[in-house]
């Protein structure tokens, strides 16, 4: 099994919370040790099986990590400020929250479930089409839905500047204005193009399952939990 390779410099920030820059400071300085001798380049690799101590204390990297948050109207799934709205990565309290990534994005307005992890493969897995993985949403309309609209639907609608049709969509309408979308893809701003395709217009959305993922545990705006294995590789 081929071994995963980390720059010491990088193993040094991920493991403390400290900047790449101070990590080669130790370095140099004579702090940090990798196996039996004292490191001398921050550019050098360590590998899995090598211990490395900074001022004999043992360093390790956490493996990778996944969370559930529920977000609110208003933050954006994005490293940074964007347009006036917070990052949703401000929401949660954990460090080295800036290397987390965000595995389907929803816009500043939308509300509900969004993961966050620090595993490509995993999100990746999650945002493949041809893994399926089914996101559910409930969308306030701006009118009552046309008739026909769930035959569409399933049929497959062709957006304003897509080369190919939407993949078959399920409806089910909870009032004449609200209603729930189950779709297995995620293309740019899918949901709202797809009603506007229908010639309504969505006042309000909120995804409220990714896969067996739901918003059950954590029914408040603003919580977030850690996915325990289970629900990681159920998805």
């Amino acid at each position: 099994m081929k071994e995963n390779k980390m720059r010491l410099d990088r193993f040094l920030a991920a493991a403390t919370g400290c900047s790449r820059a101070q990590a080669a400071q130790w370095v140099r300085a004579g702090r940090v040790r990798v196996g039996e001798s004292i490191a001398r380049e921050p550019s050098r690799h360590v590998t899995d099986g090598e211990g490395v101590w900074l001022d004999e204390a043992p360093l390790r990297v956490e493996g990778p990590r996944y969370f559930l948050l529920h977000k609110p109207a208003g933050y954006v799934c994005s490293h940074r400020d964007e347009g006036g709205h917070l990052s949703a990565l401000r929401l949660l309290d954990v460090p080295r929250r800036e290397d987390l990534h965000f595995a389907g994005r929803l816009d500043a307005d939308t509300t509900g479930l969004v993961l966050l992890t620090d595993d490509g493969a995993w999100s990746h897995r999650i945002s493949a089409p041809r893994r399926a993985c089914v996101k559910v949403y409930r969308a306030e309309l701006a009118e009552p839905l046309v008739a026909g609209a769930e035959t569409a639907l399933a049929e497959g609608l062709m957006l304003h500047g897509e080369t190919r049709p939407t993949r078959p969509a399920r409806l089910e309408r909870l009032s004449p204005t609200l209603v729930r979308l189950f779709i297995d893809e995620g293309r740019y701003h899918q949901v709202k193009r797809m009603f506007a395709a229908l010639g309504n217009r969505v006042l309000h959305l909120h995804r409220e399952q990714v896969g067996s993922l739901t918003l059950e545990q954590t029914p408040q705006p603003g919580q977030w939990r850690v996915l325990c294995e289970s629900e990681r590789d159920g998805v």
